[in-house]
Parts: structure tokens; sequence; C-alpha cells
């Protein structure tokens, strides 16, 4: 039996029908609407069949295990740095592979820009192929993380036009993938090294990094280091504080702030951090560079 939802650590938002009429009418979110988003990590016997199609797009991004999608009578298999795009009202089925299930990100977008976007991933030269690598799987993963992000802090005006803007310069990047056509991908740690400087707010988790570039944990963490001189949790810590002096420097954002900014819910675990690097306190670093 295949389960729509409800796996261990999942992350899910869906927006309520109403408000979904509203920002469908409103500047912005009529080109471009996130309705659902959510992450399913390792979702066993997660499936789905939509005979009638969805009323929205769909696009399901693969970062680990594997999975398999069948639209128009042909099954595709979906592997890891693979996307899915479904058209709106496309019969289809998917679900995880038994023997290895999938991680995915996934959204749900409507608009009137939504189309244009979906036909050019999924049917640029009138050969229809619903299912491409992503050329960057880790800006694909951030892009899809800001998404749900911004829907579970709440279906405010802005919050749906931070989501509408990751979706469109998701939806956009994997146009210009499908167009450049099968290519080899970007160095692997640097592409790492975007994503961490892309999300100081998200920890990071050094074998999932490896999954998603395809090396064994042990093989990546060499490569980092070869390449960046230092480990993945000293790289991202370097990261932040580096973040946070720009932060002490230019703005007037309390220290609290400024460590949930760069991703510690704890000040006091921040400021040893920022110590520990900066040989100085983030207030004294503030009151040293004011006097300078």
């Amino acid at each position: 039996m295949l389960i729509r939802d409800g796996f261990p650590g999942q992350r899910l938002r869906v927006l309520p029908r109403p408000r979904v009429a509203e920002a469908l009418a409103a500047p912005i979110t009529e080109q471009l609407l996130v309705t659902d988003a959510g992450h399913f990590p390792h979702a066993a016997a997660h499936g789905r069949a939509r005979p009638a199609g969805a009323g929205e797009s769909v696009v399901i991004l693969c970062t680990d295990g594997a999975g398999h999608v069948e639209l128009r009578g042909v099954e595709y298999d979906v592997a890891r740095g693979d996307v899915v795009v479904i058209p709106v009202g496309e019969p289809h089925r998917y679900r995880a592979d038994p023997r290895d299930p999938w991680t995915i990100w996934w959204m749900h977008v409507v608009g009137s820009d939504s189309a244009s976007f979906v036909e050019a991933i999924t049917d640029p030269a009138g050969e229809f192929s619903p299912v491409m690598t992503v050329h960057d799987p880790f800006a694909a993963r951030a892009s899809l993380e800001h998404v749900l992000t911004s829907l579970e802090r709440d279906d405010t005006v802005a919050s749906l036009r931070s989501a509408a803007g990751a979706a469109w310069g998701l939806l956009a990047q994997l146009a210009a993938d499908r167009a450049r056509g099968a290519t080899e991908a970007g160095d692997p740690i640097l592409a790492a090294q975007d994503y961490l400087r892309e999300n100081l707010d998200v920890t990071a988790s050094v074998p999932e990094l490896a999954k998603i570039a395809g090396f064994s944990v042990s093989h990546f963490s060499a490569r980092f280091r070869q390449a960046s001189g230092t480990g993945v949790v000293e790289y991202h810590k370097r990261l932040r504080s580096a973040r946070a002096r720009e932060l002490l420097i230019t703005t007037d954002a309390s220290v609290a702030d400024i460590a949930r900014t760069v991703g510690y819910d704890d000040p006091l675990y921040f400021s040893r951090h920022f110590r520990a690097i900066n040989g100085t306190s983030p207030s004294a670093y503030r009151a040293a560079f004011q006097g300078r």
C-alpha cells in the first residue's frame, strides 16, 4: 500500500484553498504561487496515483535513494539528483523505490507563468520528458528549502512572495539546464561550498552533503578538506562568523538577533564560536570597530 505522507522527520505545508484563490488574484503571486511544499526523508512506501492529474504542476527533487514515476504510459526511473516535473492535469503515478526509498523535496505551483516554465522544462522541442538530472542539486535543494521555510513561517503576502521568488528561480534554472542539454555538473565540492554559503541558518550535515555530491562520507570529507583547508563544520562556522562580523559592523541588530540570522539558537553558543575565530566577543568586536 502506498502512503501519501506521515514519514518520520517530514515537513509539510499546504495553503488553505481560500488563501490560494486570494493569492492568485494578487500581484506577483498571480504569476507564480506555491500552494503545497514538503520534505519527505527516506519515504518508504511513499507514492501517489492521480488518474485525473493534480490541480497544480508538481515538482519533485530526489536527494537520496530512488523512485519511479509513470506518465503517458511510460515509466521513468528517478535517481539521486533527478527532478520530476509533472504538468497540471497530467494523469500520473509515482512511488519510492521499495529497496532504496527516496528522500524528496517537493512543491506544487500554479499561476500564469507556471505553464510556460513547465513546458520549457518538460517539452522544449516537442519531446516530452518529465525527468531530468539537475546540474546543481545543492542549489535546487536550497531553493526548495527556501520555499518550504517561507510557507512554514505563515501565509502572509510577504511569505507567499518569498516562496514564489525561490520557486521562480528554481524553475528558471531547470529551464536553463534543459536548454543547455546534458552537461557535466560543476565541481561538487565547490557546489557544496556554495550551498553552505547560501544557507548559513541551516545546520550542515556532512553525510547529506556527501550523498548529494555522490561520494562516500570519507571521500567527500577528504576532498572538501583538500579544497578548503578545513572540514565542513569549521568551514561553515567561519562563513557564519564572516556574516556575523558584517552584521555587527553594518547594523544595530542585537547579538541575539545576529546569532539567529547566522544559524545559532543560543546566543551564548554563538558568542563562544565567534570568540574562538575572532579572538574577541561579538559586542567587543562591534565596539572596537566603531572606535576606529
